[in-house]
């Protein structure tokens, strides 16, 4: 599959069926700008309307600093209201689709994720740290506050009293923190955190791809739903992979002691 040269994402086939996505702005940390905002859209909504060959994105940021600091505050100075409005509303659509994306999104987090950063993270399926990551919603200490989803997911993330806390001071946490509070599924030392987040999306991507997508949703949306209704959004997301050909081809597969073949389909 191929992608747009992106004035601030680098995108490429890292493994079979794996996207790499990278935040490309080192030179400030990764931070978030107006025309980040845009290509990231303008990615999210590619991989929705057409995934092609992938399966799974890994999604960092470039460098040794940061995975991303939050909005950029050079380009914000000086915004008038209006301008401020209609940045934040394309952070929020691209955002949005990020949740949305029927493709997994693993989140490796190779620095400082701050802010809209920390948002951008939490708004993937889960996230790898490098051990020396550190977490914050800062946006309390600049008269605002998290507005793409950070109230809602990290609560869900960590719980609400440690949320609480987190988003009323902006102090930040370090990776072993996030760890241990939910936050992250796993460290990593630093020079093997892409690699490890590759090596998971390439599990990912092994698996039968209208599976995952089922999964996703069904978690996705029945997380939202009393038990029971939720139960019978489960069934239906399952009943959609009986008539499905890789269905036939892992059972197939497994009772032929091979590896299967799977087409999404």
């Amino acid at each position: 599959m191929e992608f747009p040269d992106y004035a601030t994402l680098a995108c490429a086939m890292a493994r079979p069926h794996v996207l790499q996505a990278t935040l490309n702005r080192p030179e400030v940390m990764n931070a978030l700008n107006t025309q980040m905002g845009h290509d990231l859209l303008d990615l999210w909504t590619r991989l929705t309307e057409d995934p092609g060959d992938v399966r799974c994105v890994v999604l960092t940021g470039a460098g040794e600093r940061a995975f991303c600091a939050g909005g950029d505050l050079k380009e914000r100075n000086g915004m008038s209201n209006d301008q401020w409005r209609r940045q934040h509303e394309l952070f929020e659509r691209a955002y949005a689709r990020l949740i949305d994306l029927p493709v997994p999104v693993i989140a490796a987090v190779n620095g400082a994720a701050y802010a809209g950063g920390f948002e951008l993270a939490l708004a993937c399926d889960f996230i790898h740290a490098a051990e020396t990551a550190r977490f914050a919603l800062t946006e309390a200490t600049l008269g605002i506050m998290p507005g793409c989803g950070g109230t809602q997911n990290l609560p869900r993330a960590i719980g609400e009293r440690r949320a609480r806390e987190m988003i009323m001071t902006g102090r930040p946490c370090t990776a072993r923190q996030a760890y241990e509070w939910g936050a992250v599924n796993c460290l990593v030392e630093p020079g093997r955190l892409l690699e490890e987040a590759l090596d998971t999306a390439a599990t990912i991507a092994g698996n039968a791809p209208l599976s995952v997508r089922q999964v996703k949703k069904s978690i996705r949306y029945g997380m939202q739903m009393e038990l029971q209704t939720a139960l019978r959004f489960e069934v239906e997301a399952y009943n959609h992979l009986i008539h499905t050909a890789d269905r036939a081809e892992g059972v197939l597969a497994f009772n032929e002691k091979r590896k299967p073949r799977f087409q999404g389909q």
